[in-house]
């Protein structure tokens, strides 16, 4: 039985890495850390855990939590795990960072975009991106894994296979995304109050959204050259999923036959990645409470464009399922195990 605690379980990522792992066969969790609940019972923050999660929330103390689990996972803003994480500390213990401090291999771009100083840059290296469609073999060695973000795991899988094989121009690839309200976290803030977003539809981060370096990193792996996109987020009323439309300029004859048969190629071994069929287009609601991710496009010979389209759930595939899915590579287990969930509806 593998022994997993978690720094920032009160959060909405953190309370999902909860419910999964408690449907998890193969792990208990020993540490409810949560900073702003210490010594309260879990199940009085959640109270849908009433009677099924007993345990009182602790601190953040990642050199005490080293001594007592398996595997750590950090569902916190940005800089707090790599103010934590020190060698001793990962001669112990795997860590699954949610946040960002881990996803991208320059320090400078990292302190650009999120206005942060990073406090272990000598780990950025090591650091395995835990998408694991990508990276599945790096992710079974690793000691940091860096779990991509909701957005980033949405784009990359919806517009890889066509960038890695040549069939677009990354260099005009526009990325329109749009994300539930429990994208923004749990946190008070005045833009995400009932008032503020219902009834509302908005753009957000216009040209400055930090999952954008993150995207054109991966993507710039994925065709061997450097990538410049341009992504625009928007917040929706609703409570998760995360929908990508990316539109890009196609290699000119390329057929829809073709273009299906990329993704079919990337794609039709991966348990958690669906290809729809001709002329269904990804929807949120039906990945919801999931870790899969749907994807499907469609050619506009007009224009000689195509526009990629794919759905998941930021919580699941976009956060927790992700990280679970990289703690089931990194310790053996199937890596559906704890991920089994049908897509609930409505």
């Amino acid at each position: 039985m593998v022994k997993a605690g978690i720094i920032g379980s009160t959060g909405y990522a953190g309370s999902e890495l909860v419910r999964l792992l408690m449907g998890h066969k193969d792990v208990e969790i020993v540490w409810y850390g949560s900073r702003s609940y210490i010594d309260k019972k879990y199940a009085e923050v959640y109270r849908n855990m009433f009677e099924i999660v007993d345990a009182v929330c602790m601190d953040d103390n990642m050199e005490e939590l080293a001594d007592q689990v398996d595997v750590i996972f950090t569902a916190t803003p940005q800089g707090l795990c790599a103010s934590l994480v020190n060698e001793e500390i990962l001669s112990k213990v795997k860590i699954i960072d949610l946040s960002a401090d881990f996803r991208l291999k320059d320090v400078k771009v990292y302190e650009e975009w999120y206005k942060l100083e990073h406090k272990a840059p000598q780990y950025l290296d090591e650091a395995v991106y835990g998408l694991c469609e990508v990276n599945r073999e790096d992710v079974k060695k690793a000691r940091i894994v860096a779990n991509p973000g909701c957005y980033t795991t949405c784009s990359i899988l919806t517009t890889r296979p066509l960038v890695a094989e040549g069939l677009i121009d990354p260099n005009t690839l526009i990325i329109d995304a749009k994300s539930g309200t429990s994208g923004a976290g749990r946190g008070a803030k005045l833009p995400n109050l009932f008032c503020e977003v219902n009834e509302n539809m908005k753009a957000y981060g216009v040209a400055t959204h930090r999952h954008t370096p993150e995207i054109e990193e991966q993507l710039s792996y994925a065709c061997h050259q450097p990538v410049t996109i341009n992504f625009t987020p928007h917040l929706v009323p609703m409570n998760r999923g995360i929908l990508v439309t990316a539109y890009a300029s196609l290699k000119p004859g390329t057929t829809a036959e073709e273009v299906r048969a990329v993704y079919k190629k990337y794609y039709d071994h991966e348990k958690f990645v669906r290809v729809l069929d001709e002329g269904e287009c990804p929807e949120t609601k039906w990945v919801e409470g999931s870790n899969y991710v749907d994807v499907n496009f469609k050619i506009d010979p007009r224009t000689n464009r195509i526009i990629m389209m794919g759905a998941l759930d930021n919580l699941v595939k976009g956060a927790a399922g992700q990280a679970v899915q990289n703690m089931n590579l990194l310790f053996g287990f199937d890596e559906d195990e704890g991920l089994r969930q049908v897509p609930m509806f409505p």
